[in-house]
């Protein structure tokens, strides 16, 4: 069978590779598109295999609130470069990682990607992570996800900034504007805890000594440094904690008044920033080149 031009274009466009490995995969294959698909998908599938040891550590966060306003979920899926971050597919593959994440039944994110793709029958959004990979030529990873269930009165909030820096908030009271300005705030000041009450006891010992150390060589009496220590671990808790931290858009208020101001109070918050606490790899081609030279 004659292997013509539009017929490469074709599968081109179903597979988006290159004319070349079109071509190659309709020759092998006698011009039967659909097993020149499988053949192209195997030969991906081995490209995929060979890139899985990449550090991807660039990516996109997604953040899905469920349409009923039960559930809200958060999902970092990562690449290796920005450039495919912004690509199209893998943004829309992202969000349909985020969607999935909704139904899961946990936040296991290795159960995830077994589950079925959304909008693909037949197909999980595991094998469909291949083929992106394939397709695009990087490392792809579905690195996390959190979901948050609302309980009686509760309902969500979530803002994105960019498509690096996620948060999903979940709230009694208040209202949607109130939950997303919240949300917001937790994207820019990164408290680690909601109030006092939940800064781990391990974490407030550690600060003290530390403080505690600091002053040993102050020179001051001794009730002096324990009311310096105390006014300092206060100041620390201020600076961890959602509801003393000062509102992002009011420093005047702190987000806990502006909380009972409106009546509210938030119960869960999960923020997700791409790349962060993953090792990624510098190269030095200065050092590589001379290594070359010496070797």
């Amino acid at each position: 069978m004659k292997i013509t031009a539009a017929l490469v274009k074709q599968l081109r466009d179903r597979t988006g590779s290159s004319m070349m490995d079109c071509k190659k995969a309709l020759v092998e294959t006698e011009g039967d598109i659909d097993a020149a698909i499988e053949v192209m998908r195997k030969a991906g599938l081995a490209k995929a295999d060979k890139k899985s040891g990449r550090v991807a550590a660039d990516g996109r966060i997604v953040a899905k609130i469920a349409a009923d306003g039960s559930r809200a979920a958060l999902v970092e899926v990562n690449s290796e470069t920005d450039f495919v971050a912004k690509n199209e597919d893998f943004s829309t593959f992202a969000a349909q990682v985020a969607e999935a994440a909704l139904l899961a039944p946990s936040d296991d994110i290795t159960a995830l990607s077994g589950q079925p793709f959304p909008g693909e029958s037949g197909k999980t959004i595991e094998e469909k992570r291949q083929e992106l990979v394939a397709k695009l030529g990087e490392n792809i990873t579905l690195r996390r996800m959190a979901t948050l269930q609302a309980g009686d009165g509760e309902h969500f909030g979530a803002y994105m900034h960019g498509s690096r820096i996620g948060v999903i908030v979940r709230m009694a009271g208040g209202s949607d504007e109130l939950a997303k300005d919240v949300a917001m705030h937790i994207a820019a000041s990164k408290p680690t805890c909601i109030s006092e009450e939940d800064v781990p006891a391990e974490l407030l010992a550690k600060e003290k000594e530390i403080l505690t150390a600091q002053a040993a060589d102050s020179g001051k009496p001794a009730e002096i440094i324990e009311k310096m220590i105390g006014g300092r671990i206060k100041k620390f808790i201020n600076e961890i904690t959602l509801t003393g931290q000062p509102f992002i858009k009011d420093p005047d208020i702190n987000v806990g008044k502006l909380l009972s101001k409106n009546d509210a109070n938030v119960s869960a918050f999960v923020r997700f920033e791409v790349g962060e606490g993953i090792e990624k790899k510098e190269d030095n081609f200065a050092e590589e080149v001379m290594a070359q030279v010496n070797g």
